[in-house]
């Protein structure tokens, strides 16, 4: 029913093959497996499928990948040799690289990082779905695990203290007009302090319903 296609041993070991291993590459030959140098995957849209009302469990499931997030760490795990893109914004960075010549390490590498990244925004998505769902089949408003997840916006100048090192992370789908979302125009680099009288700032003004 076409859910194994991709979970074949000619495509994984064009992914997983190691050039540097001499062992590798005479497999590779001696199977006639052509090794993969680049893995483009879009995911089964679950986080949205979930989203829509009305949605079923077996709605649920049946968007639930298996393919593409194996390929996605297998090609994430053997960056040195394959790039791995699952995102479009990156299309057109990684097109520019292989019209001049081909695609660089520290590239692949971020490539990874966010490949990684995303396999496991989408499984905490699969987990924060199937845990909320009751014995009658009704999704509870809040699932028996919860997977949050941050995305960090920036470091900062210093912690609660002088001598602490601090960063501000935001959600990854921060709420909109929140400090999450704001944009610096001017000033020095924020601290821990900054970030904290700015949001206590912000939720004072949020307590009048009127000019005040």
């Amino acid at each position: 029913g076409h859910r194994v296609v991709t979970l074949h041993p000619v495509v994984h070991g064009g992914i997983l093959a190691r050039r540097d291993l001499p062992a590798h590459v005479a497999a590779l030959e001696q199977h006639a497996i052509p090794p993969i140098d680049l893995v483009v995957v879009n995911l089964y849209p679950f986080r949205e499928t979930v989203a829509r009302p009305g949605c079923t469990l077996d709605d649920a499931v049946e968007n639930i990948d298996i393919g593409g997030p194996t390929m996605v760490r297998a090609a994430a795990k053997n960056w040195q040799d394959v790039a791995v893109l699952t995102d479009a914004s990156q299309y057109e960075g990684v097109l520019a690289e292989l019209k001049a010549g081909g695609i660089s390490r520290k590239t692949r590498f971020a490539l990874s990082v966010a490949a990684f990244n995303r396999i496991a925004n989408y499984d905490a998505a699969i987990s924060d779905y199937l845990s909320s769902i009751q014995d009658d089949g009704t999704r509870a408003p809040f699932p028996g695990q919860f997977n949050a997840g941050f995305v960090k916006v920036q470091d900062l100048r210093y912690g609660e203290n002088p001598h602490q090192s601090a960063a501000f992370y935001r959600e990854r789908t921060p709420a909109a007009g929140t400090l999450a979302t704001a944009k610096q125009l001017q000033g020095k680099e924020l601290s821990y302090n900054n970030i904290a009288d700015a949001d206590a700032a912000c939720e004072c003004v949020r307590s009048f319903e009127a000019p005040a």
